[in-house]
């Protein structure tokens, strides 16, 4: 008797194991690890460029579930910070980071946010997941030499760490008074759908 309930027992505990196996690898992830303008800054989340990324994965049957790890006003250095624990709590396939914006309208040097990217790269990477990487420009009234050294960084560590960009993740939606809050700086709900363009097709490439 207790022969049989020990075998029954390891049936029933082979069969959890290979059940909980299954689903964490028909259930993929991606995380986005960016600031306000992933984390829907002064909108409803659901209107938000990463959830509309969430119901069009599932429409075109990709199993994946985004994962919004974004926080307002977010830096390279509190990325940083995050990531790790991010990582731990859900292992994804893919990792989006869109930052560094916050940090140069700090005036943090165009090397420093460089290498902080760097680390977020180097360190998604390490966990065995993809990058994408979203270019962000600043206006110009930052001085034309630190908005273009600031800009550059994104093609020169998608060049350097082998990943794939978004040259301009704002593009079509930066610079439009249509598609911006009133602060010139955060996208309004109606440039969401733009955003989402600006992504899916490079994420799909890596999908």
């Amino acid at each position: 008797m207790k022969k049989k309930l020990a075998w029954i027992l390891f049936l029933v505990v082979a069969a959890f194991s290979f059940t909980t196996t299954s689903n964490a690898q028909e259930n993929p992830t991606i995380l986005v690890l960016g600031d306000s303008l992933s984390a829907g800054y002064n909108i409803d989340v659901e209107q938000g460029w990463v959830e509309l990324l969430n119901q069009k994965l599932k429409q075109e049957g990709y199993p994946h579930t985004v994962i919004n790890g974004s926080i307002s006003g977010d830096t390279t250095t509190q990325g940083l910070l995050r990531l790790p624990t991010l990582l731990k709590q859900h292992a994804p396939e893919v990792v989006i980071i869109e930052l560094g914006g916050n940090d140069a309208l700090r005036g943090t040097s165009p090397t420093a946010i460089k290498r902080n990217l760097g680390k977020l790269i180097d360190t998604s990477k390490r966990s065995g997941a993809e990058v994408l990487l979203l270019g962000i420009q600043i206006p110009p009234n930052y001085g034309q030499r630190y908005a273009q050294a600031f800009f550059d960084n994104y093609a020169q560590l998608a060049n350097e760490k082998k990943v794939k960009l978004v040259p301009f993740f704002l593009e079509k939606v930066g610079g439009n008074d249509q598609l911006m809050q009133e602060d010139g700086i955060h996208p309004n709900a109606k440039a969401q759908p733009f955003l989402l363009e600006n992504v899916y097709t490079s994420l799909k490439n890596i999908l």
